[in-house]
């Protein structure tokens, strides 16, 4: 069996463990508090997570879906200027880009009505995403996209969990400087047992800002999106229209969705924490009606937040542990990079803490690697086994003002890492 074909059946074989009737009807419930199709949502989840894990192409995926995404969003491709006319001979998503975002310039349409149109053609043509138009420092399109295709910049994290103490000063950081409502934490510490060890371990859990991201795939109006400067999976809070349906097709439990007015209201909202370097509406807590998620803080790495918070994000600041190590996971001297080839080199002697190895060395692994989302976050230590059990951790949520979701989380079926509720 060929490395492809075994990490095909182990992307089948995940899917089939995580598309549970049980999945499919908190889903299905979740998604029937809102307003649009949820049958639709629910088909769309599954095979964008299919999609990624290559089990259809993006041709495919777009021919399954495209009519009926334009009547249940009132998207339609034929109704593009016809600047746009013969898209269907279009091949290259950098001329799409460049030309709407020209019709965006020259005023014959508005922000939100270019990139609602954008997404209908996207869907249309298996395009996949509409960022490669908007580079932090206004740059030429096709340039930024050609750049991101051949690497550039990708940020990411390395999560060392053998120093994680479970102390939950990133949850509380994050809440804090993200003004994010009680409850929506963007940052969750599990604390989990398993059967052949003692102690307890830890799994940090954020946005993996995956290079492949099942959320993009299934989103109607291109509000969720990965920047072309960074590699940023990020949610537009102005395109946005609350369907829901990357919440659903995550298979990190990420996702969390601002269903009143928010605890902090906009007025006291620092607007440079609010819009990134390209005046877009991606940071701190999102409006009502609105999906969040972490965000890496694209503020403070567009130097919004002052040329000392670049390359920084909140919960790295607060760990006392120095286990979270955020920057530039294709720059081989970036911070996270050199801090996993030191841990690498490290033996069982090196670490105070060096859980049960099977081999000499210490592990790394990334959640739910073989679906083929890329998730950009590598975690140091164990990966949770399928025995694992979630516990009570040293410190409660509650204790450091948050409120504890987590078992909810999981229940919501969105979590498949490994730890049970």
């Amino acid at each position: 069996m060929s490395a492809d074909e075994a990490e095909s059946g182990d992307a089948t074989e995940t899917l089939e463990a995580l598309h549970t009737e049980e999945w499919e009807a908190e889903m299905r419930e979740l998604l029937e508090d809102g307003e649009y199709d949820a049958d639709l949502g629910l088909a769309m989840a599954k095979d964008a997570q299919r999609l990624v894990a290559g089990e259809l192409t993006e041709a495919e995926f777009a021919a399954r879906y495209h009519d009926a995404v334009v009547e249940e969003f009132e998207v339609d491709d034929t109704e593009l200027p016809e600047e746009l006319a013969g898209l269907e001979d279009i091949d290259d998503e950098r001329s799409l880009a460049d030309r709407l975002a020209a019709l965006e310039e020259d005023g014959e349409m508005d922000r939100r009505e270019v990139m609602k149109k954008m997404g209908a053609a996207g869907l249309f043509l298996g395009l996949g995403t509409w960022a490669t138009v908007d580079s932090a420092e206004g740059a030429d399109s096709a340039a930024a996209a050609g750049e991101a295709e051949d690497e550039g910049t990708q940020y990411g994290m390395v999560i060392d969990l053998e120093k994680c103490d479970g102390c939950l000063a990133c949850v509380v950081a994050c809440s804090q400087e993200n003004n994010t409502s009680m409850g929506a934490n963007w940052m969750y510490v599990f604390t989990y047992e398993e059967p052949d060890q003692d102690g307890h371990n830890f799994l940090v859990r954020t946005c993996q800002h995956c290079s492949d991201a099942p959320c993009q795939k299934v989103c109607p109006t291109t509000a969720r999106h990965k920047r072309t400067e960074d590699g940023l999976v990020l949610t537009d809070y102005d395109v946005c229209i609350g369907c829901r349906y990357c919440q659903v097709a995550c298979p990190y439990g990420v996702n969390y969705f601002q269903w009143g007015e928010p605890d902090t209201p906009q007025s006291e909202l620092d607007p440079e924490h609010v819009y990134d370097g390209r005046d877009r509406r991606v940071d701190s807590r999102p409006p009502k009606g609105v999906m969040g998620k972490c965000t890496m803080c694209p503020s403070r790495q567009d130097g919004k937040r002052g040329e000392d918070k670049i390359g920084t994000t909140a919960c790295e600041d607060a760990c006392a542990m120095d286990a979270i190590h955020f920057g530039d996971m294709n720059d081989e001297d970036s911070d996270p990079n050199r801090y996993l080839e030191q841990v690498r080199e490290e033996t069982p002697n090196d670490r105070e803490t060096f859980h049960n190895r099977t081999e000499n060395k210490v592990s790394t692994f990334r959640l739910l690697e073989e679906l083929g989302t890329d998730p950009n976050v590598v975690f140091v230590g164990n990966e949770p086994g399928p025995d694992a059990k979630q516990v009570e951790g040293p410190v409660a949520y509650e204790d450091v003002g948050q409120l504890d979701r987590r078992k909810e989380v999981l229940d919501d079926g969105t979590f498949a890492g490994g730890v049970s509720p």
